[in-house]
């Protein structure tokens, strides 16, 4: 197996920058490659091509990616980065890396202050409710937090400082209390999202448009407007950051320039990550991110991405009570990250019926020593991981275990079984059953009973009535038995 290829210090003083939370990889030309251990590469969206993971000093990785704006419930294709950097922290980390994941909050943008307008709420208000409601949703997901979550009406004056940088570097200009990013000062501008830079439109309207030099340029801050309520002073007057320079911003701050990885969805490649590697590359003079990680869109009904903008959206709460948190994890798992993923019931349903097979799997494993072929497998599982996060293919290897498993005698270690499932966040399918509550015990009596009396149709109405609260019953020779179902 191929080596991967990490960046050791040089010179010892590198090892206090990045020993310290916020540290900065710019330095990492005072460093070198050495190899020891796996081959990981992630495909870039800027070059198009699978590029090696390339880490920081002491082997540290720094992960930004792009959170949700707090207007309303998140729904389950926001969950989509969510599960995909969360998931790949715990890969890297595994494979010995160090690794800080950032998960930004867009606390303060025009949807804000329009929904807010729309309920008749103040849109701080509004947006710190759905910030909580964020967090908790996510938290059901049962993947831990990621390490720092900045909002962006935190980092206000890094923010002004890193437009201020701009505008002194004639990349930016203000007019009438606004300031706009000047595109075609930087002749790299479209390289990202591949695109020709006449052919550009940033999406903003008409907002602006009397005021721009160029169409094409972009709004870094925005004058405050009536019926706006949460403002700032700045040296161009009161008003507010735009979008894009809040994310380049709060990554800089915590992962410094140069970091490793910025992910989030494809759907964001332009403008908003364009518009973030213009900004950082302009007033900085180094690219933002090495590598420009991005999900594809979760689907409903045929092509369409689901979105709030379009309407067509599920909640994220809602689906995790419809079918359960492990189901909607494996299904979010199931697919390769950079492809779409469709949303219908049959496909949670076909998720859930693969989880019942690890769980049943578990159940057979003893503690004996793997033999070769699973250990195959889960070398496999781990190769897929290493390239380009493929975790279709570690899912397929994962059944592969599974299979040589059932077919050895002595069964193999149920510890490789866990180590696969805790990188994937499942390990809790591996868990002590979980005891079924008074009312599902009192339903499985009457149902035994009516089988008892011969009452078919009364047992399979009861059977029904287990399934919708999620629990399966089972006839064995020594008995029914209950099973929690996903």
């Amino acid at each position: 197996m191929q080596d991967s290829l990490r960046v050791r210090p040089l010179i010892p003083e590198l090892c206090a920058l990045h020993g310290a939370v916020g540290w900065s990889p710019r330095n990492a030309a005072a460093s070198r490659i050495v190899a020891d251990v796996r081959f990981i590469s992630i495909h870039d969206t800027r070059t198009g091509s699978a590029l090696p993971l390339q880490t920081g000093v002491e082997g540290r990785v720094g992960i930004y990616a792009c959170g949700p704006t707090v207007y309303s419930r998140v729904h389950v294709g926001n969950a989509r980065p969510f599960v995909v950097f969360s998931v790949l922290k715990r890969f890297l980390e595994r494979e010995g890396y160090h690794v800080t994941l950032v998960v930004n909050v867009t606390d303060v943008n025009d949807k804000i202050y329009d929904a807010a307008r729309v309920a008749g709420r103040s849109s701080d208000e509004l947006a710190r409710e759905m910030t909580a409601h964020y967090i908790a949703d996510t938290d059901r997901l049962r993947l831990g937090r990621p390490d720092f979550e900045p909002r962006a009406t935190e980092t206000i004056q890094p923010i002004i400082g890193l437009i201020d940088d701009l505008v002194s570097r004639g990349h930016a200009y203000a007019e009438q209390g606004d300031v706009y990013f000047r595109v075609r000062s930087l002749p790299s501008y479209g390289d990202l999202s591949h695109r020709d830079v006449d052919q550009m439109d940033q999406g903003e309207g008409v907002e602006g448009a009397a005021l721009k030099e160029d169409p094409l340029d972009f709004a870094l801050w925005k004058a405050a407007k009536p019926g706006e309520d949460v403002f700032w002073d700045s040296p161009w007057g009161t008003g507010r950051p735009g979008w894009h320079i809040e994310c380049s911003a709060m990554a800089e701050e915590l992962l410094g320039v140069g970091f490793e990885i910025h992910g989030g969805g494809i759907d964001l490649a332009f403008p908003h990550h364009e518009n973030e590697a213009a900004q950082t590359l302009a007033a900085r003079g180094e690219q933002l991110a090495r590598i420009w990680m991005h999900n594809g869109m979760v689907e409903l009904g045929g092509h369409e991405k689901m979105s709030k903008s379009l309407g067509n959206i599920r909640g994220l709460a809602d689906v995790i009570d419809e079918f359960g948190r492990d189901a909607v994890l494996y299904w979010l798992l199931s697919g390769h990250y950079r492809q779409p993923l469709a949303f219908a019931p049959e496909t949670l349903e076909a998720a859930a019926a693969s989880l019942q097979r690890i769980v049943e799997a578990g159940r057979r494993l003893g503690g004996a020593e793997p033999n070769a072929e699973c250990s195959d497998s889960h070398d496999a599982f781990f190769a897929a991981l290493a390239d380009d996060f493929n975790t279709p293919r570690a899912l397929a290897a994962l059944f592969g275990w599974i299979n040589a498993a059932n077919r050895c005698d002595p069964a193999p270690a149920r510890g490789q079984l866990e180590g696969m499932l805790g990188i994937l966040g499942l390990a809790n399918l591996l868990e002590g059953e979980e005891q079924a509550p008074a009312e599902v015990v009192a339903l499985a009596q009457r149902r035994d009973e009516a089988r008892a009396a011969k009452d078919w149709a009364t047992a399979d109405a009861l059977r029904d009535e287990l399934a919708a609260l999620g629990w399966e019953v089972r006839d064995g020779t020594s008995g029914p038995e209950l099973i929690k179902t996903f």
